[in-house]
């Protein structure tokens, strides 16, 4: 199958083998993948990460805050009256909007691999409410002739649904982003945990303690037990008072000589890579500009969202449409408050369509999600106007009345 080659080429086992308590792999059944750095990544911590935060909750909070429609394929109209436009549109069930639940399943694939939503449908089949399934709780499956189904545990033991019944929505190859990165995030982690050793005790660097005699080692836990106690934690910078021709000399150590700001800035980048976002999106803000972070913009969504928002588009009209009703219809998101930095770019490179004559005025308005207007469907340049009346010259006139 092409998901196992896809698996395959990622490094990941498509094999099944038993797994004992002790293995490593036995693991990944719980979320917690081990790594290099001896840190386990799963969907549980990484949202510790800065990074890898605002890059799920930008990634699913932006999908969820697009309207989404379903639209007539030759009017463009919006099918309000359709029952599919309202779990799109409006509400999924009576506690859950359309967009919550668009921003719920995003974060379940981007964290687990996937997310699922049932459909539950009346008594004809129509489809009435979708219901959001648990990570852990949806396994799919696959026919000899590779029809997808899904095993549902429930509270009354394990159900079979069809594919039809279950919205997927569903990461690349089937692999969430924490798990493809999951060294990148560890690495950071690990950089904050070093970090927060580093500042524990005031954020002052350690120092040494010289004493003029020689000291034995009782003496010397002694004196470095009465010096973390009088000067570590929140009484640091206090007046320090030592006897016996003791003398204190800090050590220097600044973050730039250990290059650990530069190092988180890079793991931050390559966080955004692993999620596909452009690193301003992120606030790595070092080699950003005015010009590039509106390029950054477009680049989010063409990169970033369009898939994403695809695949929405596709599991919504695979569940909530029937083969019918697919060929006369289609759901689509509204990405025009997304992409109004670059409406004016938009409005010229349609103009200039227009006055060459490539485009009517009704398909620069379907691209835009608009109806069809009368007489749209001419190819004329709008710019440009012709008089079909001529008026007879005065002089001309004068004569033939004489």
């Amino acid at each position: 199958m092409a998901f196992q080659k896809l698996k395959s080429a990622l490094g990941l086992s498509t094999e099944q083998k038993a797994l004992t308590l002790t293995d490593p792999e036995a693991l990944t059944l719980f979320g917690a993948i081990p790594t290099t750095t001896g840190l386990s990544v799963g969907p549980g911590n990484v949202m510790r990460v800065p990074a890898v935060a605002c890059a799920v909750s930008l990634i699913a909070e932006t999908i969820g805050a697009l309207p989404v429609k379903l639209y007539d394929r030759n009017t463009k109209d919006a099918l309000t009256d359709h029952p599919a436009y309202r779990l799109v549109h409006d509400e999924a069930n009576e506690w859950t909007s359309a967009e919550e639940l668009r921003e719920s399943l995003t974060t379940d694939a981007l964290l687990h691999g996937a997310g699922h939503a049932q459909v539950i449908r009346t008594g004809n089949g129509t489809p009435y409410e979708l219901h959001r399934l648990e990570p852990g709780k949806v396994q799919q499956n696959l026919e000899p002739d590779g029809e997808p189904f899904y095993l549902v545990s429930t509270d009354n033991g394990q159900v079979r649904m069809s594919y039809r019944d279950v919205l997927r929505i569903e990461a690349f190859g089937g692999t969430s982003p924490i798990t493809l990165g999951r060294e990148v995030i560890a690495l950071a982690l690990s950089f904050e945990s070093h970090l927060g050793g580093i500042f524990a005790n005031g954020g002052r660097p350690s120092g040494v303690i010289k004493a003029q005699k020689v000291m034995d080692v009782d003496a010397k836990k002694k004196v470095a037990s009465s010096w973390f106690a009088t000067h570590g934690g929140t009484k640091a910078g206090g007046t320090a008072i030592l006897d016996e021709g003791m003398d204190y000399t800090p050590l220097s150590m600044t973050l730039a000589d250990t290059q650990f700001a530069e190092n988180r800035l890079e793991q931050i980048r390559e966080i955004a890579r692993v999620f596909r976002v452009p690193p301003t999106m992120l606030f790595e803000l070092s080699r950003g500009t005015w010009s590039n972070t509106e390029e950054m913009n477009r680049q989010f969504y063409n990169m970033t969202l369009k898939p994403w928002l695809t695949d929405w588009a596709w599991a919504y009209a695979r569940c909530l449409l029937t083969p019918e009703e697919r060929a006369g219809a289609y759901i689509e998101a509204v990405t025009d408050d997304l992409l109004r930095t670059d409406t004016a770019a938009r409005a010229t490179a349609f103009g200039q369509y227009r006055s060459m004559g490539a485009m009517t005025a009704n398909e620069v308005r379907a691209a835009q999600n608009l109806p069809p207007l009368p007489g749209g469907n001419k190819l004329e340049n709008p710019y440009t106007t012709t008089t079909t009346t001529t008026t007879a010259p005065a002089d001309a006139n004068k004569e033939q009345a004489a």
